[in-house]
């Protein structure tokens, strides 16, 4: 089957195009037919020599996590689904699911049924990104009616999902980001957007109850910062690069939380995020679409750190 490969780590220019075995599903798995994958961050990150190549070892291996496609094949003892079944997913993560090819194979309740209203592409956009938001805002943070949320990078591929589920859970809601994306972050739900070049978010922002951080310490003490946010209780969830230690006992110096984050697969969670979509209650933006054979392309345009939604890459029909 055709699949996106690499021999070392290094820039987007390491990836290429190969052929390598169709995988066959063991009992409780599923074969699924990839028609669509969604690009990740840490899909680059992993490229490079960080992010998950602490779990995938040395390459050569597939990167991507984001599956939307059809089941092919269905192993013994699997109920849930069947051959035919369009379904999207984020399999195995953090360990290889190797997206960026033509056939993935994963257990049966990693997936779960496509929204009806979405196609495999906008699918394909979906899973990591919605299910970080899903889990930070719900099970992490526990976000009730009236909590105050603060959501950095919140035009990025979690972000737009966490601004519309923080909403969806009855919060108010915050979000920085670039001026040219405000109007787009009001539509998906986003009471105040802050121009985070405009000058110190922490200055236009107080009484926070929860933030969720998808830029993190590395860039521009993100993290850091953010305490000053936060209200006593306060919770900071940061995502790209965890907590420190050192932030950990300043959070808590302050009558403060912080914690670093990593998404889980969960079918189950997925299902009700579909309802969500298919609701009108999310909407998934997609940036651009892309041949699988361009994932290298894809993974310059997300070294910019400019895209808005998602990027994905077509793999079949």
């Amino acid at each position: 089957m055709r699949a996106i490969s690499q021999d070392i780590f290094g820039g987007p220019e390491v990836l290429r195009p190969v052929r390598v075995p169709r995988p066959e599903p063991i009992p409780t798995e599923v074969l699924v037919r990839v028609v669509s994958a969604g690009v990740n961050p840490v899909d680059a990150k992993t490229r490079a020599g960080a992010g998950m190549a602490g779990v995938l070892g040395a390459p050569p291996f597939v990167l991507g996590w984001d599956v939307s496609g059809v089941v092919e094949e269905t192993g013994f003892g699997v109920h849930v689904l069947e051959p035919g079944d369009e379904v999207y997913g984020m399999p195995w993560f953090p360990r290889q699911a190797g997206a960026y090819a033509e056939y993935v194979t994963a257990p049966s309740r990693q997936f779960a049924r496509k929204p009806r209203s979405l196609n495999h592409d906008e699918a394909a956009a979906t899973p990591l990104a919605a299910l970080t938001a899903w889990q930070i805002l719900r099970d992490t943070a526990g976000v009730e009616p009236g909590r105050r949320v603060l959501v950095h990078a919140a035009a990025g591929g979690v972000g737009h999902f966490a601004v519309q589920i923080a909403k969806h859970l009855g919060a108010h809601v915050i979000g920085t980001a670039r001026q040219a994306k405000h109007e787009w972050l009001r539509e998906l739900g986003a009471d105040e957007v802050v121009d985070y070049t405009a000058g110190p978010f922490e200055d236009a922002v107080q009484d926070v109850d929860v933030v969720v951080d998808l830029v993190g310490d590395d860039h521009d003490s993100t993290s850091t910062r953010s305490l000053d946010t936060l209200r006593p209780g306060g919770l900071l969830v940061a995502v790209p690069s965890g907590v420190s230690s050192h932030l950990v006992r300043q959070a808590a110096e302050r009558g403060l939380r912080a914690c670093g984050f990593l998404v889980e697969p969960d079918g189950a969670a997925l299902t009700r995020i579909a309802e969500l979509i298919d609701g009108g209650r999310l909407t998934v933006g997609v940036e651009d679409v892309l041949p699988l054979e361009q994932a290298a392309a894809a993974h310059e345009r997300l070294a910019d750190g400019r895209t808005r939604g998602k990027l994905v890459l077509r793999v079949t029909p």
